[in-house]
């Protein structure tokens, strides 16, 4: 049998000590060549397109992924006058590339899932690194504010 163990940086990370921006570039991701999204020690910023619920069509709206308020909220822009939803951390239940293309995207290879127990987010990067740093965000960045099996 070939057992493989996940790969670390995928393992969860607890606790309020994480440089977010450090960790995404201990993961190998290029920030300087990714000019989709702004990662600092506690944030991350940038557009992605995000599936509307009722009419299944595509929005621009600017995320910001947050460990100061444990939240992953969106914007009309960046401007982050007017919130227009979020989801806070401890809601938060998988994310995950979608690979079985369970909704229609105009770039099914740039679309993935953010699952929490309210609502399920499909969004779309604009590009495929932008998505693989947001999925590495949204997955480390939120963990260490989960404590898996309970809730």
């Amino acid at each position: 049998m070939n057992f493989q163990r996940p790969l670390t940086r995928y393992l969860p990370f607890r606790g309020d000590s994480l440089d977010l921006r450090q960790h995404i570039e201990a993961a190998g991701h290029q920030l300087e060549a990714c000019s989709h999204l702004t990662l600092d020690a506690t944030s991350c910023r940038g557009y992605l397109n995000k599936m509307a619920g009722r009419f299944h069509h595509w929005n621009k709206r600017w995320f910001v992924f947050d460990r100061t308020s444990r939240s992953l909220a969106y914007y009309s822009d960046r401007s982050e006058k007017k919130q227009r939803g979020a989801t806070y951390f401890r809601c938060i239940e998988e994310v995950y590339v979608d690979h079985l293309n369970s909704v229609k995207s105009p770039s099914p290879h740039l679309t993935f899932v953010v699952k929490s127990s309210d609502r399920t987010f499909h969004l779309m990067a604009p590009s495929a690194e932008a998505m693989r740093i947001w999925i590495d965000v949204i997955f480390s960045g939120a963990e260490g504010y989960q404590e898996f099996g309970h809730g």
